[in-house]
């Protein structure tokens, strides 16, 4: 007989409204559906409309203050995150209540680690809760350790004396989050991944978006303030195990793709000929470096594909896109995992935010390195130096990889010495990756256990 859904396990997930954040939290909705699980994705009016996920996952709208205005009126970060706060507790409160009155309560409120408020709103109202991490298991530590007493802010760092944390390797100045080493920075970005740690000791669950074999040292290094079970890479089950039927996206895109042109172009390049070119949804690079890369990859022996959003395409060189026509293809936006798997793509050049690592990693990219902020200087390291899949682009005294530098590590991942070995980890590391989503593997058993804890908690 059937299960109706009042019988079955409900889990709301609330991502933070961003697109690397949305992706990983819908992806674990996702798994957790395909699990016989009721899911749930609550997300602000702004991003409702960009969530095309599938049937198994229902979407509801949780406020942040700003609903049906643009987002862009919200001000500071440290404004939007009072009224996100402020107004997603009480839209929070609401939709739990509204749920248990139709008869299908919430078993557990999955949370973004950046709104532990939603920790504290679900226990309220009979709900467990699960914080859910979207950094490495690396930077986790890192800020666990500064939560935890054993290093203050700010952190001072020097070349010959690095940051020394247990299971993590010896961390330079330049491989330091940003936001540790220069606290005023950002500030109201180094409170929230601060507060990512504030009540976690309540928490009944604690997930990260990495798995134990790439970073089982990272883990147990945060083990005491941090005891997260790893249930990634959150990555579509296409490119990975294959078990979600039709599961060949996230589901979520705040900008328009272009996939279907971006594949007939590549559909004409040889094997391994492209160096494929994105910095994230976020990451704004200055004039300077979006110089020194034009001229990089329009003196590079590869063909390029570049994703440049339209806010930034006027930091293009004149005249650019003209004088590359053949060689390279500039577009605003696309499907960045059908890009990686394209036969045709030999690198890829990124900003090192940790679901672009993550997707280079499973699906078996080779990388130059790119950081600009906050964990991706982190994330840069462990790509170069601890995985072995690519190199890190060295900047000058004003912050700026130029294009001598660009080009060499363009040559090296494309074609120097280390170009077999760089290929051969990147094959490893995937494999790794699919081994952990497979059927009996590390994160699909950690994601079985907590759904058996879920399927319990409704019998009880």
């Amino acid at each position: 007989m059937e299960t109706s859904n009042h019988q079955l396990a409900h889990v709301i997930v609330i991502p933070y409204p961003s697109q690397g954040h949305i992706n990983p939290l819908l992806q674990f909705a996702k798994r957790l559906a395909a699990k016989g699980v009721r899911a749930t994705l609550a997300t602000t009016a702004n991003t409702m409309q960009s969530i095309h996920a599938s049937a198994a996952v229902a979407v509801a709208p949780i406020s942040d203050g700003f609903d049906g205005t643009d987002f862009a009126k919200a001000g500071k970060q440290g404004d939007y995150l009072t009224s996100i706060r402020d107004h997603g507790s009480k839209s929070l409160a609401k939709l739990l209540h509204s749920y248990k009155s139709a008869g299908s309560p919430v078993t557990c409120v999955i949370y973004d680690a950046f709104f532990p408020w939603a920790l504290d709103v679900a226990h309220r109202h009979g709900a467990m809760a699960a914080a859910f991490f979207t950094n490495s298991a690396a930077v986790c530590a890192i800020f666990s350790h500064i939560c935890g007493g054993t290093i203050t802010l700010p952190v001072n760092v020097h070349h010959d004396a690095p940051l020394i944390l247990p299971g993590l390797p010896p961390l330079n100045a330049c491989d330091v989050p940003t936001f540790i080493r220069n606290p005023s920075s950002y500030p109201a970005y180094l409170a929230m991944k601060l507060s990512q740690f504030s009540n976690l000791q309540n928490a009944d669950f604690v997930f990260a978006n990495t798995f134990h074999q790439l970073e089982r040292q990272e883990v147990k290094s945060a083990e005491k303030n941090w005891p997260a079970k790893l249930v990634g890479p959150m990555v579509p089950s296409a490119y990975l195990d294959g078990r979600i039927e039709g599961d060949k996206g996230y589901g979520a895109s705040l900008w328009k793709p272009l996939s279907e042109q971006c594949a007939a172009w590549l559909n004409t390049k040889p094997r391994e000929s492209v160096i494929y070119v994105s910095f994230g949804s976020m990451v704004s690079l200055t004039s300077k470096q979006m110089e020194e890369m034009a001229w990089a990859v329009k003196s590079s022996a590869s063909y390029f594909l570049w994703v440049v959003r339209e806010t930034e395409r006027e930091k293009l060189p004149a005249g650019f896109a003209e004088s590359v026509k053949g060689k390279g293809l500039i577009v605003s936006w696309c499907n960045q995992l059908e890009m990686l798997a394209h036969p045709a793509i030999g690198c890829f050049v990124t900003h090192c935010g940790w679901n672009s690592t993550l997707e280079g990693l499973a699906l078996g990219v080779p990388m130059v390195a790119l950081p600009q902020w906050s964990d991706q200087v982190t994330d840069a390291k462990f790509i170069e130096e601890i995985w072995g899949v690519g190199v890190r682009a060295k900047e000058d005294e004003f912050g700026v990889a130029g294009r001598e530098e660009l080009l060499y590590c363009f040559k090296e991942v494309m074609e120097g010495e280390s170009r077999v070995k760089m290929r051969s980890n990147a094959r490893k590391w995937r494999e790794l990756a699919i081994e952990a989503t497979d059927e009996g593997g590390t994160s699909d058993t950690a994601i079985n256990e907590f759904v058996m804890k879920l399927k319990i908690a409704v019998q009880n």
